[in-house]
């Protein structure tokens, strides 16, 4: 019997939380890597999201023994929201809602996107919050682990997805549509950021599957990567300045900025 595939087993997966929650079940979709590509099989994860009318404890009982052995199988357990906090979290979770909404597949119900929508304000606040948090956390582990070179690449492939998601984010801040592609979308946000992309080549290619040296104790790749995330990070929080320092293009062009046409 040939094995299963990720998606065919979250399909499965849908389908037992549909007949175990009823009308419970308002939607249930995939999203992340395993949606959007990019990564090899090893490192494509496959992330849930349930959305249902009541998550009261004794509502989720039936679908604890699903769950637990979903988790078992190293699949991540599902988020789970009730309706109305979902559509009450654009505020929270504007960089998050961005990406599921960019790259997501529906197993059932109804498309949680519909009528939701985020504001830039919103992501600028988030992805300043998150990007500061995650670089310090980053910066912790690396020194903890700079002296063991196995350590070093196990951290670095951890923490790429997180900042995959605060590279779309930061592009969307600037009003563009980030790459689906990790290389590109690490263009983009370099592009953007003014960093120096080679300083991912190596993460990105790893978790493409591609063939990478090992790395080595204070191997520089690590370092790299770290004091390119901190400029992100210093990008993000000084955002807005840079941008009110700068001419709109329109008034710059001599254009009409008043919004008539």
């Amino acid at each position: 019997m040939a094995k299963k595939t990720k998606r065919e087993r979250a399909q499965i997966f849908a389908d037992q939380m549909a007949n175990v929650l009823g009308d419970n079940l308002r939607s249930l979709i995939m999203f992340g890597s395993a949606v959007r590509g990019g990564f090899g099989p090893g490192h494509a994860e496959v992330n849930l999201l349930l959305i249902v009318n009541d998550a009261s404890m004794s509502a989720l009982r039936p679908i604890g023994r699903a769950i637990t052995d979903w988790v078992k199988r190293r699949f991540p357990a599902p988020l789970i929201f009730t309706e109305r906090e979902w559509r009450a979290s654009t505020d929270v979770f504007p960089m998050e809602i961005e990406d599921m909404r960019d790259a997501h597949e529906l197993l059932y119900g109804a498309d949680p996107f519909d009528g939701l929508d985020t504001s830039r304000e919103q992501l600028r606040h988030e992805l300043e919050h998150e990007i500061r948090g995650k670089l310090l956390q980053l910066r912790a582990e690396y020194t903890a682990v700079a002296t063991d070179g196995k350590a070093i690449t196990g951290l670095l492939i951890d923490s790429a997805g997180t900042f995959f998601v605060l590279m779309r984010g930061t592009v969307r801040l600037t009003g563009e549509t980030p790459a689906e592609n990790p290389l590109a979308l690490v263009k983009m946000a370099s592009e953007a950021a003014g960093l120096d992309a080679s300083a991912f080549d190596w993460v990105v290619d790893k978790i493409a599957g591609r063939k990478v040296r090992a790395l080595k104790p204070y191997d520089d790749i690590g370092a790299r990567y770290v004091d390119e995330l901190e400029k992100l990070a210093h990008f993000v929080d000084r955002y807005d300045e840079w941008t009110a320092a700068s001419p709109a293009p329109a008034a710059a062009a001599g254009e009409d900025t008043t919004g008539e046409k």
